[in-house]
């Protein structure tokens, strides 16, 4: 049976170690962050950011390529589970 959830019944598995690399980076809100995927062509607003975070939203291939530059970080890195 397909399965779009990860285990914890959650819309992506990035989210946690999304929000884990923003405040590593020291002084990066939510809007910041949203700010900074804009400046690389990704549309997403704070309150995306925020979903992605609590993993309610699910988290497209481009966006996550886009994630993964914008904190500096490889995308197996955002994918490995906390």
């Amino acid at each position: 049976m397909y399965k779009n959830k990860s285990d914890a019944g959650l819309n992506n598995i990035c989210g946690k170690r999304v929000r884990q690399y923003r405040l590593d980076m020291k002084n990066v809100s939510q809007r910041k962050l949203a700010e900074m995927l804009q400046i690389q062509g990704l549309d997403l607003d704070k309150n995306a950011v925020q979903r992605i975070e609590s993993g309610q939203r699910f988290v497209t291939d481009i966006e996550l390529r886009i994630l993964a530059k914008v904190l500096n970080v490889s995308y197996q890195q955002l994918l490995d589970e906390l």
